[in-house]
């Protein structure tokens, strides 16, 4: 692995981390609010495309990272659309 991918992994392991306590916040509070719908979803499609950039670029850090971003977001849409006030 060269330091390029290094770094990438690095910082793949940060950003995704940072976003898993919102995630897990969400799910154990159910509290909703403070989402947006809107940009979740273009969050999401905007981590789709990473994914598909991290693939044609063969960049198992931005594959990676994606990936489980990716899994995150469309968790916090989830919870947005099950967990709102009728």
């Amino acid at each position: 692995m060269n330091y390029t991918e290094l770094i990438g992994f690095i910082a793949a392991v940060l950003t995704t981390a940072a976003f898993l306590p919102q995630v897990y916040k969400t799910w154990k509070t159910k509290d909703v609010s403070s989402l947006s719908l809107p940009m979740l979803v273009i969050f999401f499609i905007g981590i789709t495309m990473w994914l598909v950039y991290g693939f044609l670029m063969h960049s198992p850090s931005m594959i990676f990272a994606n990936s489980i971003t990716i899994v995150s977001s469309f968790l916090l849409m989830y919870f947005k659309i099950k967990y709102r006030k009728h």
